[in-house]
This record gives C-alpha cells, structure tokens and sequence, in this order.
C-alpha cells in the first residue's frame, strides 16, 4: 500500500519504511508526527481524494533536521555596471522515516500534526510580557466615581490620562496609594504634593 501526502507545496509518493527529506518541520529528532494531506491511497482499492481524502494520514519519525544541498547562484553584468554577485543557499530539511499509513481514523491517532516552522524573516511576533500584578494599585471595593485631576498642580491631560492607565481615576485611590504602589506605577511619576492635593480634595 502507497500513499501520495502533500507538504512544504509538494506531493511525495510513499510507503511503510521510506526514509523522506521534506521542507522543514517544527519537531524535534525522535518525534512521531502526522501527514494529513493525503490526495492518494493506492493498492488493491485506490482511493483518491477531492482533494484530500478525509480520515486518511501518514504517520512517521522525524530522524533528525539537515540541510540540502549548497546552491550557488552567481550574476554577472558584463558591459555597463562591469559587477558581479555570488549568493549561496542551503535550504533547511526534516529527515523522516515513514512508520504507518491510516486509511481512516486519522483524527482519533492522537498524533501530532507535521507543520513547518516560520519562514526566515518572518518571525511570530513576540508575546507581551504580561502586566506585573502591582502596576495597578488595588481598587477600593466599591468603584470610586472619576475625578478630575487635572485640578492637582502639575498634573496635566497626559499625566492625568497616564494615572488613569495605571488604575487611578479619583483623588481617594490616588490618596490611598502606598509607597509600594507609588513605586510600580512605571507610566509616570507620582509626586508626594499630588499625593497631599488628592487627600484634601478626597476630604471634600
């Protein structure tokens, strides 16, 4: 029985025990991984898919990551620009040993999905580090209604706008805050006058 799967934009035609070289794959040496893109099942029934035939996988072994073979592409402008160019590329593979092939029942195996790794250049982007529990000093347990602050001296529109940010809309969080979370709001610097401003104002 051969199967004919599909990955990295090509098609393999494959059987139990076949060593493949395919575009590279995010797995490690050792690890069992699944072709879900099977378009063919041949032997004594042929099945072919429209155009994958569902339920149906090859399973196999990543052997180890190698590389291809070195191309080298070399430009020559003769006449005018009188330059040249040498470029060389080896291109990035997965060696894997074909273990099973699954007519049906793919999605019950357990397996893990064969997926390539991210092109050179185009790197996931990076996950925001998360918050630190402190930034945001804790609010009281009833929500304190917006205030102003604008009305404390030297607090502008973008400090008032930075302090809101930070969990601080009203003059008593802003009176209640303690040196510690004075300290963990990074957005702007709490002075003690806004401080002393906001326990008066708090006070009505």
């Amino acid at each position: 029985m051969f199967a004919v799967l599909k990955t990295g934009g090509k098609q393999y035609k494959v059987e139990a025990g076949d060593m493949l070289r395919v575009e590279k794959l995010a797995a490690d040496a050792g690890e069992k991984v699944q072709f879900n893109d099977v378009l063919m099942l041949g032997g004594d029934a042929p099945v072919v898919g429209a155009p994958f035939i569902e339920g149906a996988a090859v399973q196999a072994e990543v052997v180890e990551q190698v590389k291809g073979d070195k191309v080298i592409n070399f430009v020559k402008r003769r006449r005018k620009h009188s330059s040249k160019r040498t470029v060389g590329h080896r291109q990035k593979l997965t060696l894997v040993k074909i273990t099973e092939i699954l007519a049906s029942g793919a999605d019950k195996s357990g397996v893990k999905a064969a997926t390539g790794s991210a092109p050179a250049g185009s790197a996931a982007p990076a996950a925001k580090p998360a918050k630190k529990a402190a930034a945001k000093p804790a609010a009281p347990a009833a929500e304190a209604a917006a205030d102003d602050l604008t009305k404390l001296n030297g607090v502008g529109p973008a400090a008032a706008a930075k302090l809101a940010d930070a969990g601080v809309t009203s003059f008593a969080q802003l009176a209640a805050l303690s040196d510690e979370q004075i300290a963990a709001i990074e957005t702007v610097k709490v002075k003690p006058e806004w401080v002393e401003q906001a326990k008066e104002l708090a006070k009505g």
